[in-house]
């Protein structure tokens, strides 16, 4: 292999498939990434047996090979280098890329391309059927959903985020137990067939970092593709595939977490709201994070948030409020609604209470078709 590439472009490249390169794997051949010659271009793959990733970047290819290279070595010594061109030849007989960039050089032992994984690209796939969507609007979807998915390994389904084309809607699912993120969209085009699949939820975050961080014209779309057996779902947009495992589980019934009915509303500010909940997170994360509400109707209505700490010390946050129904109070874990409120994208939101004991439920005001519902779970005041 005998190739020459810009820092620029490699070193971008090799942002982008860095985070799937496996931390601890009992395969060596998992912390390196994989550099391939592939139709006039330079494939980067990295995978980490839950997510793979390909990227491709331009390249002047003198000579057609692969070889797989550390991937913390080669990404630090690339982005140390000078925004110049980088010449890289590979000793076939050593497994050593020599990499060449102004007055740097640097030889790097790799291991054969062999023994790397195939991660299946879109160029091989193209027969299978897809849905194409906006890559703005995904991401936005992924943001206001993903963070509701449980961290916690032993529950593995809900690690997951419920993915469910139907028809001309696309509906995105997260919860960890305590809270429960529902995102709808009307797709452009509907979906050939109804299929739900459970993706990692660290699968979605990773997409959405990529999509912020190409190149994407107002024409380009995120291609999304379940394999036929349903184990597998791949994402491709320009230059970039990812690919990851679904979760094979059955997802819990989450329409009977949603309220249907509210005894008290209140229309609020979105940006005063976040702000009030914050300083009075700074009192409550020395008390399991615990934030009183206090809705109160009137002329205006208004949202009073209290929290205390034994050791810092209380505050109160007033919020003028559209307030419909009784008045009510209840206490919810500030994380959560900060979580939630950082991502509605409306000026204002809504937040609809049936009693102290029973969830909260956020959702935009005047967003449409494109439904946001967020609930959260009640907390005991102590």
């Amino acid at each position: 292999m005998r190739i020459s590439v810009l820092q620029e472009n490699l070193a971008k490249g090799l942002s982008i498939v860095g985070r799937a390169v496996a931390t601890r794997s009992t395969l060596p051949v998992l912390g390196n990434i994989l550099l391939e010659t592939d139709q006039s271009q330079l494939k980067l793959s990295a995978m980490n047996m839950e997510i793979g990733i390909n990227c491709w970047v331009g390249a002047m290819i003198e000579e057609e090979g692969a070889i797989t290279v550390p991937a913390r070595l080669l990404s630090d010594f690339v982005n140390s280098l000078p925004k110049e061109r980088i010449d890289m030849e590979l000793q076939v007989r050593t497994q050593t890329l020599h990499l060449r960039c102004s007055r740097y050089e640097a030889n790097i032992k790799g291991i054969d391309a062999s023994e790397f994984p195939i991660i299946p690209t879109h160029r091989r796939e193209t027969t299978l059927p897809a849905v194409e969507l906006p890559p703005a609007k995904l991401r936005r979807m992924i943001d206001q959903v993903a963070f509701a998915a449980a961290t916690d390994e032993s529950r593995p389904t809900l690690t997951g985020v419920y993915t469910r084309f139907d028809g001309d809607r696309l509906k995105l699912v997260a919860t960890d137990g305590f809270r429960l993120g529902v995102r709808t969209t009307v797709l452009e085009e509907p979906a050939l067939a109804s299929v739900g699949v459970i993706v990692p939820a660290r699968a979605l975050t990773e997409l959405s970092r990529i999509i912020g961080s190409v190149e994407v014209g107002e024409e380009d779309g995120v291609q999304v593709t379940v394999t036929e057996a349903r184990n597998q779902v791949m994402f491709h947009l320009p230059g970039v595939d990812l690919v990851s495992q679904l979760i094979e589980a059955n997802f819990p019934d989450y329409n009977k977490i949603v309220p249907t009915s509210y005894n008290t509303r209140a229309v609020v500010d979105t940006a005063e709201f976040l702000k009030a909940v914050r300083l009075s997170y700074l009192f409550a994360r020395d008390s399991a994070n615990i934030v009183r509400f206090n809705v109160v109707p009137g002329d205006p209505g208004k949202l009073v948030l209290t929290a205390s700490s034994a050791e810092m010390g209380d505050n109160e946050a007033v919020v003028d409020a559209l307030v419909e129904g009784e008045p009510l109070q209840a206490a919810f874990n500030a994380k959560f609604m900060i979580d939630v409120l950082q991502v509605v994208d409306t000026p204002q939101v809504l937040f609809e209470l049936i009693s102290p004991a029973r969830p909260g439920v956020f959702r935009p005001v005047g967003a449409g078709e494109e439904e946001y519902i967020h609930v959260i779970m009640p907390m005991s005041p102590k």
